[in-house]
């Protein structure tokens, strides 16, 4: 924070734009809340209040309609003919069969004459194959509609079941030879002429509409031109109090909409009229509406000129500032006289352009001294102990006069001394680093050719010209030599293998040596992921804080327990969008 003197004061944002604010906009404000609160909330909740209760008693009329329709459907249920014909139908003679059929169809007919709202009685029989209904008779069994039948039931706890532009009421029979599957389905298909026609009664006005909606099934009966467009606003707020009103903004029109819920029958009724109808009794209020909007304009425009001019623009220079700072151009600072809460800010911008260039071209430099300097070290780390067991493989071989395995040693020694102490280019193509790690397991192989085997996987292709830096395998490969291979009185397995994940690639060394716990793993993988903190530099360490250095956060070396039983380093590179260039 920094203080403001009190001769300022005036010229502070906050203080001309809460003074532009009260002068223009608070008295229109005022008296728009109050003609506006007066008439339109007064007719809104009248004809709310209206409507919810219209919209309750049709609930309620229906409900009462349904419940008389399940009551028939589980009288029917319990039909001890129907059961008969269910499980003995095979048993039945002709004559049987016929009587059966009568009675049961009579039955049906019988239901679908007690109420209008029924549209048909269907019983689905399937030990039989036969489908009796009240409209169409007789008919074969219907196995896909059957199975879309019970796939309704199935899914929903709704009372009232959608199947496609149909309603119906449906109720299962369980007690047949197949355990879990129903003996047979009763399905009561509701008129929907009926139903919407009792839904309509309630459109008073020409314009407005009424639509049914359940959570399950979404849109089930709906009149009005614009019920479509509205039921697909409605589903997005569905859920809430069991009644609500509110303003409905669909295309280009606003409606004003009151919603009924019945949790018996799972059902949202909702009745929208267009705002235009609800505003219709204001219109005695149209000269001073149009004053309203007319000083609305104008307070509008005051208001958006003077925060554009006073915040809007000022904003606007400084978020382009930003932009250039994240591009990386420190070098065009913000100019601007005002003596404002932006030119503090402004100035503040400035200083820390200046301040990030010094820190910039600091850190960047000390981070290359940092990375030459310990690639020196590590190449200053020759181990004496291979030197002394090369000179001894070395005068081994000169006692049996193997001049050829000689020749050849020396070659390989010569060209593993050249790669560790040239002081060229830090980075090398992985390509080079491998070979560099081969050629040394293959100094170590003349040593232990008998004892330790390894095995290097194929260099990927893609992966053969990514420029790494020098000396991030073999190093590794000759601590796992010396702290656990060599030591194994049994035979010594090392292995290298690569992979690529995206933008990250990973070189994985592992043996199968047993000298490390894993307690003692995990301790020196934590060891390693500290690098800020002050502590010996081994080689390994080196490594991971030159690849942390240069490839930042998610790369470097990670310990765990190898499949081999010994100890797994993965050099872990993330690459940049470029591709092969880390």
């Amino acid at each position: 924070m920094f203080n403001i003197p009190a001769n300022s004061l005036h010229k502070t944002i906050f203080v001309r734009l809460l003074v532009i604010y009260i002068i223009v906009i608070l008295p229109i404000i005022l008296l728009g809340i109050y003609l506006y609160n007066w008439s339109y909330n007064n007719a809104s909740q009248e004809i709310s209040r209206n409507t919810i209760v219209q919209l309750n008693t049709y609930l309620e009329d229906l409900n009462r309609e349904i419940e008389w329709i399940e009551i028939q459907q589980f009288d029917i249920l319990a039909d001890k003919e129907l059961q008969k014909m269910a499980l003995a139908w095979e048993v039945m003679d002709n004559y049987e069969k016929k009587i059966s059929i009568t009675y049961l169809l009579h039955r049906l007919t019988s239901i679908k004459n007690t109420s209008p709202f029924i549209k048909d009685v269907s019983i689905h029989i399937p030990s039989i194959d036969k489908t009796f209904s009240a409209t169409n008779s007789v008919q074969e069994f219907n196995h896909v509609r059957y199975e879309s039948i019970l796939a309704c039931i199935q899914g929903t706890k709704s009372r009232i079941i959608k199947q496609g532009d149909s309603l119906s009421l449906m109720t299962l029979m369980f007690g047949g030879w197949e355990v879990g599957k129903p003996l047979f389905v009763i399905q009561i298909e509701l008129n929907n002429d009926r139903l919407r026609g009792d839904l309509d009664t309630l459109n008073i006005y020409s314009e407005s509409g009424t639509f049914l909606i359940s959570k399950d099934w979404g849109e089930i009966l709906a009149t009005g031109e614009e019920s479509s467009n509205i039921i697909q606003s409605f589903l997005s707020v569905v859920k809430g109090s069991s009644e609500f009103t509110e303003i409905m903004d669909v295309e280009v029109e606003n409606y004003h909409t009151d919603k009924a819920h019945s949790e018996e029958l799972g059902l949202f009724v909702v009745k929208f009229i267009p705002e235009e109808m609800v505003r219709r009794p204001l219109n005695k209020f149209s000269k001073w509406a149009w004053v309203f909007a007319f000083a609305s304009i104008v307070a509008i425009v005051i208001y958006s000129y003077s925060t554009y001019k006073l915040v809007h623009r000022p904003l606007l220079r400084l978020v382009e500032g930003f932009k250039r700072m994240e591009g990386g151009d420190l070098n065009i600072p913000i100019v601007h006289k005002k003596e404002d809460e932006f030119g503090f800010i402004y100035d503040r911008y400035n200083n820390m352009l200046i301040k990030l260039k010094k820190l910039i071209d600091r850190d960047y430099k000390l981070k290359l001294m940092m990375q030459e300097a310990e690639l020196k070290q590590l190449q200053s780390q020759i181990n004496p102990h291979f030197l002394y067991n090369s000179f001894f493989i070395l005068n081994s071989l000169a006692k049996i006069e193997d001049i050829e395995r000689i020749e050849l040693f020396t070659k390989m020694l010569g060209e593993y001394f050249r790669f560790i102490t040239r002081n060229g280019e830090s980075n090398v193509t992985l390509m080079e680093e491998i070979k560099h790690a081969r050629m040394y397991t293959e100094i170590q192989n003349l040593r232990f050719s008998r004892r330790i085997s390894v095995l290097f996987d194929e260099l990927p292709k893609e992966l053969e010209l990514i420029k790494v830096p020098r000396l991030i395998v073999q190093p590794i490969i000759e601590n796992a030599y010396e702290h656990s291979l060599e030591k194994m009185p049994d035979e010594g397995f090392l292995r290298v293998s690569f992979e690529k994940r995206g933008d990250i690639v990973s070189i994985v060394v592992e043996d199968n040596g047993d000298t490390l716990s894993d307690e003692e793993i995990h301790k020196l993988g934590s060891r390693i992921a500290n690098i800020n903190e002050l502590q010996e530099m081994t080689g390994i360490i080196n490594i991971h804080r030159r690849i942390a250095l240069t490839y930042g956060e998610g790369s470097g070396l990670f310990l765990s327990r190898s499949t081999l039983n010994g100890l797994k380093v993965t050099i872990r590179i993330k690459l940049k969008e470029e591709g092969n260039d880390v």
